[in-house]
């Protein structure tokens, strides 16, 4: 039996994007935006996804706008949420509001985290419509493009590659004396000068002065490019640095500076330190536990502030470098779990390794063989609760949509002393008998 000629095509387009997305990709961007979303609903979901993805941005961006609810959600579901900020961050903030509005609450404010930027940052600064093309894009079809955008005040092409990845730029001069077959690839030359998104507003600065450049590509962490800051931008940014030693002088901004009033200073440190003292006295009532304990074995009073401190330091060894690995987005909250691994591992081996130590000290000291086992497994336990913590906790913050620098620390030391002291002198208490502890 014969098959239906469009059932056959159909699948013929269907392999044609599961096999070959790219260049599937590549196909799309050059026909109408009606014409791709059209493609995009009659795919599998993850084939749609694949193919979208390697969209040029500028015309993901046109689709993105133009999908329906239900295409959006099958594809920005499960897209990856670097990419989906950066083509929803191109859209008025209206409509991106409005698109991440249907979204999961989690996926919706990771997409918001990495929309936005600090005040004093590059990235607050840059406009995300840079125009960009790929590597294997010829002269004619980037001619072509730039004709039916009309009047953008364009100087340079950026080139990226289906991932995103920044390459660098073709300036529209040399395209203009290049032959209509040559590609991108070809003429490709490395920009004058590029920043980190997170960078502050005073390297922008520099580099304006410094290379005199006219457009300042911005890119994340991982070398995908975000945007651009132009040249307009650049001169605002020069002002403002211009006026910050004065606003310091004053106190002036949001957070407090070195000049700022006695009055702000106290207003934003007082309710902090008095929640540090109520997680102080938690600590405490740990320790009022084991009261009894700590009266027949004084000497464990002794030994308490060491494994607290461990732990301690421990968890803030794991809080910085999970503070820093969202402050750089190099880290996502849906990557708890591998993050947690992480320091739970490096918190293990740095407990055997400090408690095989300690108990040395301890056993020379009280001259208790019993008091360094005990002293020793607490060790490890606290610490690999520490790291586990320091991990998790101002990621945890983060999605409850809280400042992770703000209250992460008191957390921290709250979750450390408990613990710390919990794991030593339970420990303690459980085998006093046994280990002949005295």
């Amino acid at each position: 039996m014969s098959q239906n000629p469009t059932s056959a095509k159909q699948k013929l387009i269907s392999g044609f994007f599961r096999q070959f997305p790219e260049d599937a990709a590549s196909v799309l961007n050059g026909f109408s935006t009606e014409e791709i979303i059209d493609y995009l609903k009659r795919q599998d979901q993850n084939d749609s996804k694949q193919v979208f993805a390697r969209l040029n941005p500028d015309i993901a961006t046109e689709v993105v706008d133009m999908m329906n609810d239900e295409l959006f959600i099958q594809i920005f579901s499960t897209i990856d949420a670097y990419l989906g900020a950066r083509l929803l961050s191109r859209l008025d903030k209206q409509t991106a509001e409005t698109k991440t509005a249907l979204l999961s609450p989690t996926l919706a404010r990771e997409i918001k985290e990495l929309m936005s930027y600090p005040l004093d940052s590059a990235g607050h600064l840059m406009n995300p419509m840079a125009t960009t093309f790929h590597p294997g894009n010829t002269v004619e079809e980037v001619l072509k493009r730039l004709r039916v955008l009309g009047d953008r005040r364009i100087d340079n092409i950026y080139v990226v590659d289906h991932e995103g990845t920044f390459l660098g730029i073709a300036t529209l001069q040399r395209i203009a004396i290049s032959e209509p077959k040559v590609k991108l690839q070809d003429i490709l030359q490395a920009p004058l000068g590029v920043i980190q998104a997170l960078a502050p507003v005073e390297d922008v600065v520099e580099l304006l002065e410094e290379k005199r450049i006219i457009h300042l590509p911005v890119i994340d962490i991982n070398n995908k490019l975000l945007g651009v800051i132009r040249n307009g931008d650049l001169v605002a940014a020069s002002k403002e640095e211009a006026t910050e030693d004065l606003q310091a002088m004053f106190g002036a901004g949001r957070e407090e500076r070195a000049l700022s009033k006695v009055s702000f200073a106290v207003r934003n440190r007082l309710p902090w330190l008095h929640i540090n003292l109520v997680t102080a006295f938690m600590a405490s009532l740990v320790v009022g536990f084991f009261e009894d304990t700590i009266a027949r074995i004084t000497v464990l009073a002794v030994f308490l502030p060491v494994v607290a401190g461990q732990s301690g330091n421990t968890g803030s060894q794991a809080l910085a470098v999970t503070m820093r690995g969202l402050a750089l987005r190099e880290i996502r909250i849906a990557q708890w779990f591998k993050v947690a691994r992480k320091e739970i591992m490096v918190g293990l081996i740095n407990g055997l390794a400090v408690a095989l130590t300690t108990s040395v000290i301890v056993y020379f000291w009280a001259s208790s063989f019993g008091l360094s086992v005990v002293i020793g497994i607490s060790m490890v336990v606290s610490m690999v609760i520490a790291g586990f913590s320091g991990a998790v906790i101002p990621i945890l913050l983060k999605s409850m949509g809280q400042d992770p620098a703000t209250s992460s620390s008191i957390v921290l030391t709250t979750v450390t002393d408990i613990f710390g002291f919990l794991s030593f002198l339970g420990l303690a208490t459980v085998l006093a008998d046994v280990l002949n502890i005295v």
